[in-house]
């Protein structure tokens, strides 16, 4: 006889789990210690080498979150196997990697002028921020999506 409330699991076992329900990989590398290396008043010795420094990383970063999530066995593709309807999602989100390097590289380039002045480099930087916190949230609401949206239908 049961005396008290059944008790439901909180998580789906391991056998039935999504796949994609692993955290996903953070976008970038350390963006805090890029924006920190901003911060520093640029006529301070050594103020590019430092946003250089501190930008490898960021790409590096970017292009692991790419290589994770594209390809034939990427995260995407296990979207699209669980949520075929989410490929236009998808799709987007691919858009914008290709959209993210082009800018991150650009960005590497323009830090490494020393005719660019720091006011252009902030503001570049600041598009990028934005572009990734834009990316990290679309990529959210494509897992939520996938995962946890209940079309209904069923009985």
């Amino acid at each position: 006889m049961v005396t008290g409330p059944i008790q439901q699991p909180s998580v789906a076992p391991p056998a039935v789990r999504p796949p994609a329900a692993r955290p996903p990989s953070p976008p970038a590398g350390d963006l805090p210690a890029l924006v920190r290396a901003l911060a520093v008043p640029p006529g301070e010795p050594r103020w590019r080498e430092r946003v250089i420094v501190h930008l490898t990383p960021v790409r590096r970063g970017f292009a692991e979150h790419v290589r994770i999530t594209e390809g034939p066995a990427g995260l995407y593709a296990e979207v699209l196997a669980q949520a075929p309807r989410l490929h236009r999602g998808v799709r987007l989100l691919t858009r914008e990697h290709a959209a993210i390097v082009a800018a991150l590289a650009d960005l590497q380039r323009a830090v490494e002028r020393p005719g660019v002045c720091a006011e252009e480099l902030r503001r570049r930087i600041d598009d990028l921020l934005r572009a990734l916190s834009r990316h990290r949230q679309r990529g959210a609401d494509l897992l939520w999506q996938a995962y946890q949206t209940d079309l209904g239908g069923e009985t």
